[in-house]
Order: structure tokens, then C-alpha cells, then sequence
């Protein structure tokens, strides 16, 4: 996930506007699935049904969280609002891990009451759903790059694409040769994969929210160069962190060199520019401390 890059290639507004439209679409499919299933008997198009929901539930949420974090600082939310994008993609993955363990239940339930299901009204509509989730994945692909939270909606549409592709095998199968056990099966697959998408990207969003460290900054790495700078005794107290997803932030105490008080403006400066330089860090807050006042066992990492 990148946390420093800023790659903001399309308006805002055009972005909005597709996010929008995807969401009009997954509705209109969801309605139409969930009366499918529930005329064909599959448990599988419900399946894929209920992620579609969540698809429009994802990208609704997206929608709004996309709007809310452009809005400027303000005396309660010094840092701005970015980060209701990655909270946004939270609530996305939670529902989606909800979803995927419900399906597992309602599956397993169907293995040992077994029901008929009709296979063409399910090859129909699952081809139909196949056609809108591509539309939806190609509104919101070349967003995804750039943000957390539209990645959690597009990665909802390719699960969604898969389990029509699912959904459609099927169909044929039970056109074909009444495999009627194919229905509950297809249902495992859809939520194994679900499930496994989302535990893969939950982390990432936790460690935003838990002030983690980006995962392309290694803080050693980053000590070292504040500390190669010339003026500069030690550091200390130092916290990296990402305010959002394509900003990072660092805060540590300077000691400055004995003799080196003098320039401790200038020293600063240089800080700051050799994290601009290595990092890409513009969000720097540095404390200065001389050298014969400094912290006596200060913890080189957090305070």
C-alpha cells in the first residue's frame, strides 16, 4: 500500500460520478438476483446476490467517504478528514467477513437439506450479472490504484464477477446432469474466496488506523538519516505514522551538537529536507533539544 506517493491522475468529480453510476447499477442487479434465486431455489445466486449487496452497500460507502475526506482541516479534525476513506474500507472488509461466514452456514445447511434448483433461470440471470460486475470493475479499476477505500469496492466487483462466472457453472451443470449439489458448493467457493480477499486487506487498513508506521518506511532507516545530518547528536522520541493513506507523518526530538546551538534553525531545516529528499516526508514536527539539556534516557522510538 502506498503511503508517500502521490498519484492523483483523475478529477475528483469524474471519479465521483463513475462511483455513482456503480452504485446504480449493483442495486438494480442486486434487486434482480435476489428475486432470481429466490424463483430458481439457488442458495448460490442468493449468494451472489448478497455480495452484490454489499458491492452497492461498499461503494455507497466509498461514495461518501470519498466526498467527506476532501473536506479541509477544521478546529475538531486538525488532521484533516482523509482518514474516512480508511475507515470506510473497514466497514467494507468487516461486512464482507460477516458475509462470507453466513454464506459458509447457509451452505453447509444446504448439504443437509438438499433443494431443487433451476438451472437456465440461474445461467440467465447469473450472465446478466457477469455483463454489469465487469461494467462496475472497469468504473472503478483504475481508481482502486490510488485509494484504499475504492480498492475495497473493486475488489468487491471481482469477487462478484467470479461468483457469476461460478454461478453460471453451475447452471450448466445442473441443466445438464441435475447436479443439483454443485448449488452449495459454488456458495463454499464465493465465500472462501471472499473471506480470503478480505483477511489479506483488512490488515493494511488496521495498521492506518492503529497509527502504524507505513509499510515502505522502515523507521531505522529513517533514524539514520536524521542523524547523518551534520549538527545532529542524536534523535529521540521519534513517532512515524500515516495520517492517511497516501500521507505520512513524522514527529522526533533533535539533539543538537554542543557547540552547533547557533545553526539549530538551519540544522532543523536540514532535517527536514533529507526526510523530503529519502522519504518523501513534507509532514515533519521536530522538537529541538541542546545537547547538555537532552532527555537523559529517552526511548529512541514513541515517549
Amino acid at each position: 500500500m502506498a503511503g508517500h506517493h502521490h498519484h492523483h491522475h483523475m478529477d475528483p468529480n469524474a471519479g465521483d460520478a463513475r462511483v455513482f453510476w456503480a452504485v446504480v447499477v449493483n442495486l438494480g442487479l442486486t434487486v434482480v438476483q435476489i428475486i432470481g434465486g429466490i424463483l430458481s431455489g439457488s442458495l448460490a445466486m442468493i449468494a451472489d446476490a448478497i455480495h452484490n449487496l454489499s458491492d452497492a452497500m461498499s461503494l455507497i460507502i466509498a461514495f461518501f467517504a470519498r466526498k467527506i475526506s476532501r473536506r479541509p482541516a477544521d478546529s475538531t479534525m486538525t488532521f484533516g478528514y482523509g482518514r474516512a476513506e480508511v475507515v470506510a474500507a473497514l466497514i467494507n472488509y468487516t461486512t464482507l467477513i460477516v458475509i462470507g461466514f453466513y454464506l459458509i452456514y447457509e451452505a453447509v445447511m444446504r448439504f443437509i437439506e438438499p433443494s431443487g434448483v433451476d438451472g437456465w433461470l440461474v445461467v440467465i440471470i447469473a450472465g446478466i450479472a457477469l455483463i454489469v460486475d465487469v461494467a462496475t470493475a472497469m468504473l472503478t479499476y483504475s481508481l482502486s490504484k490510488d485509494s484504499v477505500n475504492i480498492r475495497a469496492a473493486f475488489l468487491h466487483n471481482v469477487a462478484d464477477a467470479l461468483g457469476s462466472i461460478a454461478v453460471i457453472v453451475a447452471g450448466t451443470l445442473i441443466i445438464l446432469y441435475d447436479w443439483q449439489i454443485i448449488d452449495p458448493l459454488v456458495t463454499l467457493l464465493i465465500a472462501g474466496y471472499i473471506l480470503w480477499m478480505s483477511f489479506s486487506e483488512i490488515g493494511g487498513v488496521i495498521r492506518i488506523l492503529m497509527l502504524g508506521s507505513p509499510t515502505e518506511l522502515n523507521a531505522a532507516d529513517v533514524l539514520k538519516v536524521i542523524e547523518n545530518v551534520d549538527g545532529v547528536s542524536s534523535a529521540h522520541h521519534m513517532h512515524l505514522w500515516q495520517m492517511q493513506e497516501h500521507q505520512a507523518a513524522l514527529d522526533a526530538h533533535l539533539v543538537i551538537d554542543r557547540h552547533r546551538w547557533d545553526d539549530a534553525d538551519a540544522i532543523k531545516q536540514a532535517v527536514k529536507e533529507a526526510l523530503k529528499q529519502s522519504f518523501s516526508l513534507s509532514h515533519t514536527t521536530l522538537e529541538m533539544e541542546c545537547s547538555r539539556h537532552a532527555c537523559v534516557g529517552a526511548e529512541v522510538i514513541g515517549d
